[in-house]
């Protein structure tokens, strides 16, 4: 998926002449990490999808085991963050504290957990996950970061969860864009209770949110 990128990535892709690998270039009015996975899964037309970051934080060799876990029977395989120190302490402790808060949301609805609700690496069955971003479009959060979470609370709650843990490595390519804009739509994703979170989290920062 190439969300109006403008590091080189479409021509190389172009160039590698890969019978395999198809390229999406979506239209730069909209533009979102959440929005470029969502359609990218819809147009796979493979039996699993994998999501994966491109800074090399997550490392290539754990998608063998997730493809594993796959044909298993799971039908959304997440990749567990073994040592999340590498974030640095401050985002750490929010990554933990969040995490805790959207398990208690999920339960809460019947919906399945992870020990890891805030990864950027896991997998699941098409079969499974295009129903639920068809049915759900205009309520998945399309410019949010946290693809995963809102799989699980729009997906079904008796759906097979599997877990891959691998160790978190350290950026070697990119920025961070976490921002008040990442903490106030990950709440968003949790219900009435995050919404009061997330004008909580603006009232004490002094952040007014963008309005699209």
């Amino acid at each position: 998926m190439d969300d109006a990128s403008t590091d080189g990535s479409k021509e190389l892709i172009e160039a590698l002449g890969d019978p395999k690998t198809r390229l999406v270039s979506r239209p730069p009015e909209d533009r979102g990490l959440a929005a470029s996975v969502f359609q990218g899964i819809v147009e796979s037309g493979t039996d699993y999808f994998m999501t994966i970051d491109c800074d090399f934080q997550h490392p290539v060799n754990a998608l063998g085991r997730m493809y594993t876990e796959m044909e298993k029977g799971a039908d959304l395989c997440i990749g567990v963050r073994e040592d999340r120190m590498a974030l640095g302490f401050t985002r750490w402790l929010g990554s933990w504290g969040f995490n805790i808060f959207a398990d208690l949301y999920l339960l809460y609805h019947r919906k399945k957990v992870s020990k890891d609700v805030m990864s950027g690496l896991f997998a699941g069955r098409t079969d499974v996950f295009v129903p639920v971003i068809e049915e759900n479009r205009d309520k998945l959060n399309m410019t949010g970061w946290k693809v995963l979470l809102d799989l699980l609370r729009f997906g079904p709650g008796d759906i097979k969860v599997a877990g891959v843990k691998y160790k978190f490595g350290k950026r070697r390519e990119g920025v961070s864009h976490i921002s008040p804009r990442v903490v106030v739509d990950t709440f968003n994703q949790c219900g009435m209770v995050g919404r009061f979170c997330a004008k909580a989290y603006c009232a004490v920062r002094r952040y007014t949110p963008p309005t699209s």
